[in-house]
């Protein structure tokens, strides 16, 4: 079958079709198959984007999507970049979340106040097997919790109670592994939380320290349940009560506070996507979805300051980045700190679990779109490339 589709495509190039059978007595069929799903050229041509979606194992829902005519928003954008973008648009409802939603989708659960006078905030999480479109017409068979990648992004309040009631509905034992700090019976991993297919476990700790945190699966092999899509946001607001020499820096970190109104915040999960599971990724994001925030720029008022969240688990990859264009922020390494770490920088590099805050203003710049993107050039070329609308 897949002979056959080859043999369509290349119809009519008649140099290429006297060698076809050559190729496929000597096993270079499957080997082309193999060249096309490597990263280095995934999504790369613009002739061998039809068979992007045969490479990554999609459905035929998939193989239609990539013959509809691009959409306008996405041929603004692609012209803006020189033509370096996906082609098509990826089916947010089908997928059950939006990444544009995600930037400032904050779940802050319930609060209520236990007999002691503690303020305790809870949260209810689910893992469930699920599939989602992680570029146009390429589907990826993801693990989630609450059938989104990235998962929930959790946000509490320095000193607060956390109660996390997570519930295993997949297809393998998971955990939620919390960067934060907490006792050995609550990390998440074999004998501590782990949780079997259809049980439950609740995790108890303190939301400390402040900062931007995740949390992930712990279970093995570590390297799928991370990639899959099991992680998410953990963001701890610092108290301005415990922070008196910091504490208009710290009320303007705090969600629903007037200090913190003037700022645009967004969280940003840098992530990707091995679509063959050989080890490497064909594809590579913010919030999961290829070129999303260059085909729909995230609009930005010019007179409001930005804070970014960013978070970066990439697997089978050392490092991502983060690079803005025209401008440059101060960095708040791990966001533990209320005075910033790095300043006056427009590129910050992350492995594995690191995570820290940007601050950056755009009130002296025209209005416009500022491209912002990993340093990797090859992360950018495969997914990881967006646009700030400033207006």
């Amino acid at each position: 079958m897949t002979y056959g589709i080859i043999s369509d495509y290349i119809r009519g190039q008649g140099e290429l079709r006297a060698c076809l059978q050559g190729w496929k007595a000597h096993g270079m069929i499957s080997r082309l198959l193999r060249t096309i799903s490597n990263r280095r050229s995934f999504l790369s041509a613009g002739a061998l984007l039809p068979l992007a979606p045969l490479v990554a194992g999609s459905s035929s829902d998939a193989v239609a999507a990539q013959h509809v005519g691009t959409h306008p928003a996405t041929q603004s954008a692609t012209a803006h970049a020189g033509g370096m973008t996906t082609v098509g648009t990826v089916d947010h409802g089908r997928n059950g979340f939006d990444p544009h939603d995600l930037l400032t989708d904050w779940e802050t659960g319930t609060v209520e106040t236990d007999a002691t006078g503690r303020r305790v905030r809870s949260f209810d999480i689910t893992a469930v097997d699920v599939e989602i479109e992680v570029a146009p017409g390429i589907f990826f068979p993801a693990w989630a919790y609450n059938g989104r990648v990235p998962g929930p992004a959790l946000r509490a309040r320095e000193g607060e109670w956390l109660r996390v009631r997570f519930a295993n509905n997949g297809s393998h034992a998971h955990s939620m592994h919390f960067h934060g700090i907490h006792g050995a019976s609550m990390d998440g991993i074999a004998g501590a939380g782990l949780v079997a297919p259809g049980e439950s476990f609740v995790y108890e700790f303190p939301a400390k320290p402040f900062g931007c945190h995740l949390y992930h699966c712990h279970s093995v092999p570590l390297k799928r349940h991370i990639h899959k899509g099991l992680y998410g946001a953990f963001i701890v607001d610092p108290d301005p009560a415990l922070h008196a020499e910091h504490a208009e820096v710290a009320r303007s970190r705090q969600l629903g506070t007037p200090a913190n109104a003037e700022w645009q915040e967004l969280v940003m999960v840098m992530n990707g996507f091995d679509t063959n599971f050989d080890d490497e990724n064909e594809i590579y994001a913010v919030n999961t979805v290829a070129h999303e925030y260059m085909k729909r720029p995230i609009k930005i008022d010019r007179d409001r300051p930005v804070r970014i969240y960013l978070i970066n688990v990439t697997e089978f990859d050392p490092v991502n980045s983060f690079h803005i264009h025209g401008n440059f922020f101060d960095y708040y390494d791990h966001g533990t700190t209320l005075t910033p770490t790095l300043t006056t920088i427009d590129t910050v590099m992350l492995c594995q679990a690191q995570r820290g805050i940007i601050e950056m203003s755009f009130r002296d710049h025209e209005p416009g779109r500022y491209m912002f993107h990993a340093h990797q050039s090859e992360f950018a070329e495969l997914g990881w490339m967006s646009f700030f609308e400033v207006v």
